[in-house]
């Protein structure tokens, strides 16, 4: 079996959908398919990481002139107009692979009937459900998303494949999840460990950091904050950790982060990818939404009982909010820990590959 991806990260879109799709890939190879990806040079573009994970790779040049407008919303996120796109993609994918798979806010129908070569099938990886897709297979690993949420905008014969328990996460998060559930219980707040994204460009970390200086918190405490080594607050907040009054550790570009994870006791996360992997090992979090596309997920997991929700990051009163929810934590982890256990188990890729398998061979 033969998969191409279409996935960018930048600055501005954040790693996330390149991860994810690396995440895919691995479980793919580990069943024997071949997988390359089609990225474009984007600032902060993920292409040295893709090679060194032992993929192939088309790099499309970076966009130039205005950028796109809408539709789709995000068309912008490109850099280049659909078309152009769908040109250049279709003309690096060489062969025609079994499947093409596009997780792209920019793209939709149009994109994908131009792209798709004859006898490909084409699956999407979506979070919005906010455009047409003509697609025989669609991922959405949101909370609170299902099927009827793309009613009308996807083909009758689509599969959907919805909900955290189809999350795309790396093994280990499966691997680790035992342990970490089991060691959780009764471990009271002695670690925090705070991740707001691996580029955030918005520097949402030091937001979260002074309000963090002014929180009232245990003195054991002692505070890890991961960060992509590209970020461009990284200096930034490093010159904050020297001065806040509890031990801070600033780590970047990690590849431990289920062990990271397994060792805390309360998270304060962004609303994107990394929440499904907190589920996974039952990782309390005060869940910050960062973006306005965040606000969904970070109200389903408040809903769900497996979060706390300060509200928007750009409100005059988050820092407020923010101390209230790390005051609450305390007498509310357990309850977290088990909502959240309950909401993503880990195993999401290898229920996709599987389902990718099936089609295939059908």
């Amino acid at each position: 079996m033969t998969i191409a991806f279409r996935a960018d990260a930048s600055l501005s879109i954040g790693t996330g959908h390149v991860m994810r799709c690396l995440t895919l890939a691995r479980d793919l190879r580990a069943r024997g398919a071949t997988c390359r990806f089609v990225t474009r040079a984007l600032p902060g573009h993920l292409a040295a990481q893709i090679e060194a994970a032992g993929f192939g790779l088309a790099l499309l040049p970076a966009g130039t002139g205005p950028a796109p407008e809408a539709p789709p919303a995000h068309a912008a996120w490109a850099c280049v107009d659909w078309a152009t796109d769908a040109a250049e993609t279709r003309a690096a994918l060489d062969d025609r692979p079994d499947w093409l798979v596009m997780d792209h806010y920019a793209f939709d129908a149009r994109w994908q009937r131009a792209v798709r070569p004859e006898g490909s099938k084409l699956m999407v990886i979506d979070d919005l459900a906010d455009r047409p897709h003509d697609c025989d297979m669609l991922l959405d690993q949101n909370l609170g998303h299902d099927a009827h949420d793309y009613d009308g905008l996807v083909p009758e014969h689509c599969i959907c494949l919805t909900g955290p328990r189809h999350a795309l996460l790396r093994p280990e998060f499966a691997q680790t999840r035992a342990s970490a559930l089991a060691e959780r219980v009764r471990r009271g707040l002695r670690h925090l460990l705070i991740n707001m994204g691996g580029v955030d460009l918005l520097d949402a970390t030091s937001q979260v950091l002074r309000a963090v200086k002014g929180a009232d918190l245990p003195e054991d405490l002692r505070i890890t904050v991961v960060m992509g080594a590209r970020a461009p607050a990284l200096d930034h907040v490093r010159a904050l950790a020297r001065d806040m009054p509890r031990p801070t550790e600033i780590a970047a570009d990690v590849t431990d982060m289920a062990a990271r994870m397994a060792s805390a006791d309360l998270a304060i996360g962004a609303a994107g990818s990394t929440t499904w992997e907190r589920c996974a090992l039952g990782l309390p979090t005060i869940i910050v939404e960062i973006a306005d596309n965040q606000a969904g997920i970070a109200r389903a997991l408040s809903d769900a009982g497996a979060a706390l929700y300060p509200g928007p990051l750009n409100v005059p009163e988050f820092a407020q909010n923010l101390q209230a929810a790390l005051a609450a934590a305390p007498s509310q982890l357990g309850k977290m820990s088990d909502r959240a256990a309950d909401i993503c188990d880990g195993n999401g890729a290898a229920r996709v590959v599987a389902a990718l398998h099936m089609e295939t061979f059908a």
